[in-house]
């Protein structure tokens, strides 16, 4: 059974708050002063799924590297 790491982070969960944050500020109805405190939680969970999604990546390519690099799929696309 894979172990999972607990990073206390939830990227779906995030995304779902950046788009409550995002239609609660397009519904025009939150004060300038809950408009800027939106604004900044915003920022603050975008950049943490853009951690998210660097480290992923990063994951991704050192496993394609553990395994051995990866090489163009040759296809031969000829009418027989």
């Amino acid at each position: 059974m894979a172990k999972k790491k607990t990073t206390g982070f939830d990227f779906e969960n995030a995304l779902e708050q950046l788009e409550a944050l995002v239609t609660a500020m397009e519904a025009g109805e939150l004060s300038l002063e809950e408009s800027l405190h939106a604004f900044e939680k915003g920022i603050k969970l975008t950049r943490e799924c853009q951690t998210a999604l660097k480290q992923a990546e990063q994951k991704v390519q050192v496993l394609i590297n553990e395994n051995g690099d990866t090489e163009p799929l040759d296809i031969d696309v000829t009418d027989a």
